[in-house]
């Protein structure tokens, strides 16, 4: 039974919203208990909808679909974990606000060639003992909103949501050739932001502190060859078949990287499994409760009608905060696709492609014409192999009537760009974002609770951040 067939009852939501409520309230009113009983609460919850699913809807193969995805997820981000866990890179001082704001572009820019988990799992460490001597919530935050979030918008490898549209047929450089004005909106917002706010705070240092603060940098790599279990892990994302071999790759390269690390390395980055324990745990829940959700969602998709890119944007923008951004990008997505070209009206227009192939050109004429002339020069564009073979598929002709399309362009990139800024909302919104907070919290920064996080950072930063971008280009 596929996602679009399963149709859960609403009132299943409940342990989703559960579990969400937990996340954010228990640390604050029942840390210590928390703290022991989270896992038990995590999956309990989800056991509660995995049962749902197997006994009474019968959705078996959903329920091994979604399993697929959370193995895929557990494996990506903590093969990254071992790696970068591996690689300790040793800085000393200099973390001036100006400095500050260098690293964290920096990152933005990593995050398109490492992913977002690689360039946080890469950088956090670093990052936090550059600012040991004045360390507080807001290098946390704005760490997460920079590197684990926004700045992985311009390639599909930046984030898994980016990814599954190019799998689902967006060309590997449209993102970068679409989405590069809003990265350089958000990311130069929230540089500025950061900036002020790491003035204000780097003033107000004692002068002791800021004499260690501006000490003469130095650098220093150690663990490097552990770079290339990070070309591993990199490569084995773009494999999906034979199944499972890409996770078999990343568990692979994962240990050996653990192996073949020297353990100065490790006791140098204060390296154990708790962190990655605690983040798969509760995303076991967090995978299983959310099911309901986006199943409703997927059902409910064709309800939508025709809605502009500013409704695409906050709609997956929303659910990307609190849900998983990649089903949340691909419901939007198919909502988006489905709406503008339904599959039988695609499954019409690729039998018109085939039958007169180049006859629709300038001579051609008819109903639709027009746009079955922007559709095939599109195919030549995007999709040649599969046009010389003859292979094209629905899906991919519902793609290139999208890519003939300016409205339809502007509702991709409403989608990417919402699933991918709105991932850093809240501490579930991306996969990253809990694995940053894992492990400052092992090394005893300053993180901000749930409730925190998001009313005294989302709402005042990423929000009026969130509204610039929508008003300069998804307002119409």
């Amino acid at each position: 039974m596929l996602a679009a067939e399963v149709q859960p009852n609403p009132w299943m939501v409940a342990p989703f919203i559960a579990l969400l409520a937990a996340i954010a309230l228990a640390p604050v009113f029942f840390a210590n208990w928390w703290g022991r009983h989270y896992g038990k609460v995590a999956l309990g919850l989800g056991a509660i909808t995995l049962l749902y699913y197997a006994g009474g809807l019968h959705a078996q193969a959903r329920t091994l679909h979604t399993a697929s995805e959370y193995i895929s997820f557990v494996c990506l981000i903590g093969s990254l974990y071992v790696v970068s866990g591996g690689i300790h890179i040793r800085v000393r001082g200099e973390a001036t606000p100006g400095v500050n704001v260098v690293f964290l572009l920096a990152g933005a820019l990593a995050a398109n060639l490492l992913g977002t988990t690689g360039a946080s799992m890469l950088l956090i460490r670093p990052w936090l003992r550059m600012n040991k001597y004045r360390l507080t919530a807001h290098h946390i935050v704005f760490f997460i909103f920079v590197v684990s979030n926004v700045g992985g918008c311009l390639t599909p490898v930046g984030d898994p949501p980016l990814f599954l549209g190019y799998l689902k047929g967006l060309p590997f450089w449209w993102f970068a050739a679409n989405c590069w004005p809003m990265w350089i909106v958000g990311v130069g917002l929230l540089l500025l932001m950061f900036y002020v706010m790491d003035t204000i705070n780097f003033r107000r240092a004692p002068l002791a502190i800021r004499r260690m603060e501006t000490a003469h940098e130095e650098w220093r790599f150690d663990g490097l060859s552990n770079l290339f279990f990070l070309a591993v892990i990199l490569v084995a994302t773009l494999i999906n078949r034979p199944p499972f071999v890409r996770e078999a790759l990343m568990a692979g390269a994962a240990t050996a990287s653990y192996f073949t690390t020297g353990k100065a390395v490790h006791d140098s980055n204060d390296f154990n499994f708790h962190p990655i324990k605690e983040v798969a745990i509760l995303f076991a829940g967090i995978f299983a409760t959310m099911m309901p959700a986006l199943d409703w969602l997927q059902a409910n998709a064709s309800h939508l009608g025709h809605p502009g890119p500013a409704v695409f944007f906050w709609g997956s923008g929303t659910l990307s905060s609190v849900l998983d951004n990649a089903p949340t990008f691909l419901t939007f997505l198919s909502a988006d696709l489905g709406a503008f070209m339904p599959p039988d009206i695609a499954a019409a227009a690729l039998v018109a492609i085939k039958a007169h192939g180049a006859e629709l050109g300038a001579a051609a004429s008819g109903p639709g014409t027009e746009q079955l002339c922007a559709a095939m020069a599109a195919l030549h564009a995007h999709y040649p192999a599969a046009l010389s073979r003859g292979s094209v598929t629905v899906e991919q002709v519902q793609m290139a009537l999208a890519l003939a399309d300016p409205l339809q362009i502007k509702c991709l990139t409403a989608i990417s760009i919402g699933s991918v800024f709105f991932g850093a909302n809240t501490y579930i919104g991306n996969g990253p974002n809990f694995m940053v907070k894992a492990i400052a919290d092992q090394q005893k920064a300053h993180t901000p609770t749930f409730p925190a996080y998001v009313f005294k950072f989302t709402l005042p930063f990423m929000l009026p951040m969130l509204v610039v971008v929508w008003w300069l280009f998804f307002r119409t």
